[in-house]
């Protein structure tokens, strides 16, 4: 019997040391097999006298790129073109996460209200847009921004604003190092009005006093960055476009590529969006909204305090899943033409002949850039839950 006990304590079985050792041997073979495949490819290449390595990322790339968030042309090397790529694609994904929030969260709202109007607008929105393939949107509005007038007989939705089939330009402030502190500020603000919104909420749970934060917020959210800007002496001077030959110069520039896949893939990705809303407002229990109704609460007040904490528990997974596949399709964009990481990664692969560095940089860069999108969700995802008292 003390032998078998012995036996039976032995490491060997454990469930803990059997759980580490099989994924130990997963990871080696699994290793083992990515060594192989490294080894077969750089035989292959170098059979075709294809060098491996990183030095191309220091060599001249000698292509321009149309549109840039940093200073380049076609002397610099093939890593800052990357770069290049890199940021445009951020910046797509960015603001089409930002606007398809906005857009989607109005939508399923919209589709839940007892306007009759509101609601079929909505309804014919997604029913549409989700049905219709991510490329034909990017496709379609790249079409219709080209079918624009030219700039000499551009829309002016406002003064020094001009809409045409070379994108859309208008007023931008000349760069001044008080922006600086200004944005500070602005930070500044932002923490102050969750720390508002923090303290009101407590004290409602403390002693059922609603306290209203919308003007306040406001307030807090204003008051730093205007008083920074009035301290600098309020400096304020635009840039202004002007026409100058065949194009207007200067101010702040939107090129057609960037316009037609934003719009698109906002558009596809805010439908998806907008049925994630609707579900996760009807998945609150009636019984709540109707209590609540009859306690002679305001319908914000409701959707607010009571729809949508809940609610929040069913949109966000699915929702971060969304904000994965917009900025994965931000890629279309080598269909109109733009600039991203995937466009620029071609012509890099095209031209050097690194195809395994130059794809493997493009899913790297994908793959971090949706790991950091997954990890601020859940950490959203955390912060927003109801807790359990």
């Amino acid at each position: 019997m003390e032998t078998k006990n012995k036996t039976d304590e032995s490491i060997f079985y454990s469930n803990a040391f059997r759980s580490v050792a099989y994924q130990a041997v997963l990871f080696g073979l699994l290793t083992l097999l990515g060594w192989y495949l490294y080894s077969n490819v750089n035989e292959n290449l170098a059979r075709q006298g294809i060098a491996t390595g990183w030095n191309f990322l220091t060599t001249s790339s000698g292509f321009d790129i149309g549109e840039s968030v940093i200073r380049y042309d076609a002397g610099d090397t093939y890593g800052r073109a990357l770069l290049v790529g890199f940021l445009n694609t951020l910046r797509v994904a960015v603001l089409g996460i930002v606007l398809a929030t906005f857009l989607g969260v109005f939508m399923g709202v919209a589709r839940v209200s007892s306007n009759w109007l509101l609601s079929t607008i909505a309804s014919w929105y997604v029913e549409i847009c989700r049905n219709v393939p991510v490329v034909l949107h990017v496709i379609f509005w790249g079409t219709v921004i080209h079918l624009l007038p030219a700039p000499k007989q551009a829309i002016i939705p406002f003064e020094g604003a001009f809409i045409m089939n070379r994108g859309v330009v208008m007023p931008f402030p000349v760069a001044n190092d008080a922006y600086v502190w200004v944005g500070v500020a602005l930070l500044v603000g932002i923490i102050g009005v969750v720390v508002l919104n923090k303290w009101a909420q407590r004290k409602r749970e403390r002693t059922g006093e609603y306290i209203p934060t919308l003007w306040k917020g406001l307030g807090v959210l204003i008051a730093p960055p205007l008083l920074v800007w009035l301290a600098f002496g309020a400096p304020l001077v635009w840039d202004v476009p002007s026409l100058q030959g065949f194009n207007f110069k200067g101010g702040l520039q939107f090129s057609p590529e960037l316009i037609a896949l934003l719009v698109g893939i906002t558009f596809y990705t805010g439908a998806f969006i907008a049925e994630i809303v609707r579900s996760g407002i009807q998945s609150v229990a009636s019984g709540q909204i109707e209590a609540a109704r009859a306690l002679g609460l305001r319908p914000g007040f409701i959707m607010r305090y009571v729809t949508m904490p809940q609610a929040l528990r069913v949109i966000v997974p699915p929702t971060t899943s969304q904000y994965l596949s917009l900025t994965k399709n931000s890629s279309l964009g080598v269909l109109i033409g733009y600039p991203d990481l995937v466009n620029i990664g071609n012509t890099t692969l095209n031209q050097t002949g690194q195809s395994v560095e130059a794809i493997a940089v493009m899913m790297m860069v994908y793959l971090s850039i949706s790991i950091v999108i997954s990890i601020c969700m859940n950490i959203y995802n955390r912060v927003a839950a109801i807790k359990e008292r």
